[in-house]
Protein backbone atom coordinates (compact mmCIF):
# COMPACT_ATOMS: atom_id res chain seq x y z
CA UNK A 1 0.00 0.00 0.00
CA UNK A 2 2.97 2.71 0.59
CA UNK A 3 4.88 1.86 -2.30
CA UNK A 4 1.20 2.25 -4.41
CA UNK A 5 0.28 5.44 -2.44
CA UNK A 6 3.85 6.77 -2.76
CA UNK A 7 3.69 6.10 -6.71
CA UNK A 8 0.21 7.98 -7.20
CA UNK A 9 1.63 10.40 -4.78
CA UNK A 10 4.62 10.91 -7.53
CA UNK A 11 2.37 10.77 -10.49
CA UNK A 12 0.38 13.39 -9.55
CA UNK A 13 3.14 16.09 -8.62
CA UNK A 14 4.68 15.11 -12.20
CA UNK A 15 1.16 16.02 -14.01
CA UNK A 16 1.27 19.07 -11.59
CA UNK A 17 4.32 20.42 -12.15
CA UNK A 18 5.74 18.43 -15.35
CA UNK A 19 2.36 19.15 -17.51
CA UNK A 20 1.30 22.80 -16.99
CA UNK A 21 4.43 24.18 -16.78
CA UNK A 22 5.08 22.91 -20.67
CA UNK A 23 1.69 24.42 -21.60
CA UNK A 24 2.38 27.93 -19.82
CA UNK A 25 5.52 28.65 -20.74
CA UNK A 26 6.52 26.44 -24.15
CA UNK A 27 3.57 26.58 -26.48
CA UNK A 28 1.92 29.73 -24.98
CA UNK A 29 4.90 31.54 -25.07
CA UNK A 30 5.63 30.35 -28.29
CA UNK A 31 2.38 31.25 -29.78
CA UNK A 32 2.55 34.70 -28.28
CA UNK A 33 5.95 35.35 -30.21
CA UNK A 34 3.99 34.05 -33.41
CA UNK A 35 0.89 36.21 -32.69
CA UNK A 36 3.29 39.17 -32.31
CA UNK A 37 5.41 38.43 -35.26
CA UNK A 38 1.69 38.64 -37.31
CA UNK A 39 0.41 41.18 -36.16
CA UNK A 40 3.71 43.46 -36.43
CA UNK A 41 4.61 42.12 -40.05
CA UNK A 42 2.12 44.11 -42.06
CA UNK A 43 3.06 47.14 -40.24
CA UNK A 44 6.86 46.64 -40.87
CA UNK A 45 5.92 46.20 -44.39
CA UNK A 46 3.96 48.88 -44.71
CA UNK A 47 7.00 51.26 -43.22
CA UNK A 48 9.54 49.43 -45.96
CA UNK A 49 7.15 50.56 -49.28
CA UNK A 50 6.77 54.24 -47.40
CA UNK A 51 10.22 54.12 -47.25
CA UNK A 52 11.03 53.32 -51.03
CA UNK A 53 8.97 55.37 -52.04
CA UNK A 54 10.61 57.86 -50.72
CA UNK A 55 14.09 56.97 -51.36
CA UNK A 56 12.75 57.24 -55.07
CA UNK A 57 10.85 60.45 -55.03
CA UNK A 58 14.37 61.76 -53.44
CA UNK A 59 16.84 60.15 -56.48
CA UNK A 60 14.23 61.61 -58.93
CA UNK A 61 14.59 64.86 -57.46
CA UNK A 62 18.51 64.83 -57.32
CA UNK A 63 18.69 63.59 -61.23
CA UNK A 64 16.73 66.56 -61.90
CA UNK A 65 18.81 68.44 -60.22
CA UNK A 66 21.97 67.52 -61.87
CA UNK A 67 19.99 67.39 -64.86
CA UNK A 68 19.18 71.26 -64.67
CA UNK A 69 22.83 71.51 -63.05
CA UNK A 70 24.29 71.03 -66.78
CA UNK A 71 22.36 73.19 -68.19
CA UNK A 72 23.94 76.59 -68.94
CA UNK A 73 22.32 79.93 -67.72
CA UNK A 74 22.32 81.19 -71.28
CA UNK A 75 20.41 78.49 -72.67
CA UNK A 76 16.37 79.15 -73.30
CA UNK A 77 13.75 77.29 -71.30
CA UNK A 78 10.38 77.19 -71.24
CA UNK A 79 9.17 78.86 -67.64
CA UNK A 80 6.66 76.23 -66.39
CA UNK A 81 9.01 73.62 -66.95
CA UNK A 82 10.56 74.74 -63.90
CA UNK A 83 8.00 76.79 -61.50
CA UNK A 84 5.08 74.66 -62.56
CA UNK A 85 2.53 76.48 -60.22
CA UNK A 86 3.28 79.86 -62.04
CA UNK A 87 0.63 81.89 -63.97
CA UNK A 88 0.90 82.74 -67.42
CA UNK A 89 -1.05 85.09 -69.77
CA UNK A 90 1.00 86.00 -72.44
CA UNK A 91 -0.67 89.40 -73.42
CA UNK A 92 1.03 89.30 -77.23
CA UNK A 93 0.23 86.25 -77.96
CA UNK A 94 -3.59 87.79 -77.70
CA UNK A 95 -5.29 90.73 -78.54
CA UNK A 96 -5.12 92.77 -75.14
CA UNK A 97 -1.99 94.85 -75.92
CA UNK A 98 -1.47 97.97 -77.35
CA UNK A 99 -1.69 96.93 -80.64
CA UNK A 100 -5.11 94.56 -80.39
CA UNK A 101 -3.41 92.09 -82.37
CA UNK A 102 -1.71 89.08 -81.04
CA UNK A 103 1.63 89.83 -81.90
CA UNK A 104 3.12 86.07 -80.82
CA UNK A 105 2.32 82.86 -82.63
CA UNK A 106 3.27 80.76 -79.53
CA UNK A 107 1.71 80.77 -75.94
CA UNK A 108 4.30 79.64 -73.87
CA UNK A 109 6.74 81.98 -72.26
CA UNK A 110 10.68 81.16 -72.64
CA UNK A 111 13.38 82.98 -70.61
CA UNK A 112 16.98 82.06 -69.97
CA UNK A 113 17.69 79.57 -67.60
CA UNK A 114 19.85 81.55 -65.47
CA UNK A 115 16.82 84.22 -65.26
CA UNK A 116 14.26 81.42 -64.49
CA UNK A 117 16.24 79.98 -61.72
CA UNK A 118 16.64 83.76 -59.94
CA UNK A 119 12.24 83.90 -60.81
CA UNK A 120 11.85 79.99 -59.25
CA UNK A 121 13.33 81.90 -55.82
CA UNK A 122 10.69 85.18 -56.06
CA UNK A 123 7.80 82.87 -56.88
CA UNK A 124 8.72 80.67 -53.43
CA UNK A 125 9.30 83.62 -51.51
CA UNK A 126 5.71 85.75 -52.32
CA UNK A 127 3.95 81.93 -52.42
CA UNK A 128 5.26 82.38 -48.21
CA UNK A 129 2.86 85.81 -48.37
CA UNK A 130 -0.04 84.08 -50.37
CA UNK A 131 0.98 85.37 -53.85
CA UNK A 132 1.86 83.61 -56.72
CA UNK A 133 3.47 85.53 -60.04
CA UNK A 134 1.69 85.99 -63.43
CA UNK A 135 3.90 86.51 -66.53
CA UNK A 136 2.21 88.65 -69.16
CA UNK A 137 5.48 88.86 -71.56
CA UNK A 138 9.23 86.65 -71.14
CA UNK A 139 11.23 86.57 -74.63
CA UNK A 140 10.48 88.71 -77.48
CA UNK A 141 11.30 87.99 -81.02
CA UNK A 142 13.18 90.58 -82.73
CA UNK A 143 10.33 90.70 -85.47
CA UNK A 144 7.62 91.40 -82.76
CA UNK A 145 9.86 94.22 -81.46
CA UNK A 146 9.52 96.00 -84.86
CA UNK A 147 5.67 95.55 -84.70
CA UNK A 148 5.28 96.46 -81.61
CA UNK A 149 7.54 99.68 -82.14
CA UNK A 150 5.35 100.58 -85.71
CA UNK A 151 2.42 100.69 -83.52
CA UNK A 152 3.79 102.40 -80.27
CA UNK A 153 7.08 104.37 -81.48
CA UNK A 154 7.62 106.14 -78.48
CA UNK A 155 10.81 104.95 -76.71
CA UNK A 156 9.72 105.28 -72.97
CA UNK A 157 7.73 102.13 -73.15
CA UNK A 158 9.02 100.33 -76.56
CA UNK A 159 12.64 100.09 -77.21
CA UNK A 160 13.74 101.37 -80.86
CA UNK A 161 14.43 98.21 -82.63
CA UNK A 162 16.39 100.51 -85.06
CA UNK A 163 18.66 101.75 -82.41
CA UNK A 164 18.59 98.63 -80.22
CA UNK A 165 16.80 96.00 -78.69
CA UNK A 166 14.41 95.75 -75.70
CA UNK A 167 15.71 93.85 -73.23
CA UNK A 168 13.05 91.04 -73.20
CA UNK A 169 14.87 89.92 -77.06
CA UNK A 170 17.81 88.89 -74.49
CA UNK A 171 15.68 86.77 -72.41
CA UNK A 172 15.93 87.92 -69.02
CA UNK A 173 13.05 90.36 -68.80
CA UNK A 174 9.46 89.84 -67.70
CA UNK A 175 6.18 91.57 -67.69
CA UNK A 176 4.93 90.22 -64.48
CA UNK A 177 1.95 91.08 -61.94
CA UNK A 178 1.07 89.30 -59.07
CA UNK A 179 -1.99 87.25 -58.20
CA UNK A 180 -3.65 85.76 -55.00
CA UNK A 181 -2.75 81.60 -54.48
CA UNK A 182 -5.73 80.62 -53.24
CA UNK A 183 -8.18 81.68 -56.55
CA UNK A 184 -6.02 83.09 -59.06
CA UNK A 185 -7.66 86.50 -59.26
CA UNK A 186 -5.07 89.71 -59.90
CA UNK A 187 -3.99 91.95 -57.11
CA UNK A 188 -4.71 95.22 -57.69
CA UNK A 189 -2.26 97.41 -59.16
CA UNK A 190 -1.20 100.77 -60.21
CA UNK A 191 -2.61 100.02 -63.60
CA UNK A 192 -3.09 97.31 -65.94
CA UNK A 193 -0.54 96.14 -69.17
CA UNK A 194 0.08 98.20 -71.70
CA UNK A 195 -1.13 101.03 -69.57
CA UNK A 196 1.38 103.88 -71.04
CA UNK A 197 0.35 106.40 -69.40
CA UNK A 198 1.47 107.78 -65.86
CA UNK A 199 -0.51 105.02 -63.87
CA UNK A 200 2.35 102.63 -65.13
CA UNK A 201 5.91 104.35 -63.28
CA UNK A 202 6.70 103.68 -60.04
CA UNK A 203 6.21 106.57 -57.77
CA UNK A 204 2.81 105.77 -57.19
CA UNK A 205 1.84 108.86 -56.20
CA UNK A 206 -1.60 108.51 -58.21
CA UNK A 207 -2.79 105.01 -56.94
CA UNK A 208 -4.58 103.88 -54.28
CA UNK A 209 -2.70 102.36 -51.25
CA UNK A 210 -3.36 98.91 -51.79
CA UNK A 211 -2.01 99.34 -55.13
CA UNK A 212 0.94 100.73 -54.02
CA UNK A 213 1.81 98.62 -51.31
CA UNK A 214 1.33 95.59 -53.85
CA UNK A 215 3.36 96.96 -56.17
CA UNK A 216 5.90 97.65 -53.64
CA UNK A 217 5.88 93.79 -52.20
CA UNK A 218 6.19 92.36 -55.72
CA UNK A 219 9.20 95.17 -56.41
CA UNK A 220 10.85 94.45 -53.24
CA UNK A 221 11.11 90.48 -54.19
CA UNK A 222 12.27 90.77 -57.24
CA UNK A 223 14.97 93.22 -55.93
CA UNK A 224 15.78 91.18 -53.37
CA UNK A 225 16.06 88.11 -55.96
CA UNK A 226 18.31 89.62 -58.72
CA UNK A 227 16.06 91.76 -61.07
CA UNK A 228 16.61 95.40 -61.24
CA UNK A 229 12.61 97.98 -62.24
CA UNK A 230 12.32 99.80 -64.90
CA UNK A 231 11.10 103.33 -63.83
CA UNK A 232 8.38 103.72 -66.38
CA UNK A 233 6.42 100.38 -65.84
CA UNK A 234 5.69 98.87 -62.94
CA UNK A 235 5.45 95.36 -64.26
CA UNK A 236 8.86 94.78 -65.55
CA UNK A 237 11.58 93.32 -64.40
CA UNK A 238 15.23 92.88 -65.96
CA UNK A 239 17.94 90.01 -64.86
CA UNK A 240 20.64 91.76 -63.27
CA UNK A 241 22.83 89.32 -65.43
CA UNK A 242 22.63 90.50 -69.28
CA UNK A 243 22.91 88.21 -72.07
CA UNK A 244 23.29 88.95 -76.15
CA UNK A 245 20.20 89.68 -77.86
CA UNK A 246 18.71 86.88 -79.85
CA UNK A 247 17.90 86.50 -83.05
CA UNK A 248 18.09 82.87 -84.21
CA UNK A 249 15.94 81.41 -81.54
CA UNK A 250 11.97 80.26 -82.15
CA UNK A 251 9.48 79.64 -79.52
Amino acid sequence: MRRATCFMLAFLCLMLSGCKAPQEKTPNGSQAIIESAETEQPGSTISETENSEEKADETAEKETIMLNANLDDEAFVCVTDYISDIKVELKYATTDNITKTAVYDFKKVYLRYGTVKKLKKVQESLNEQGFCLKIWDGYRPVEAQFALWEVFPDARYVANPNTGYSSHTRGNTVDVTMVYCSNGEEVTMPSGFDDFSELANRDYDDCSDEAKNNALILEKVMEENGFKPYSAEWWHFSDVDSYAVEKKFTP
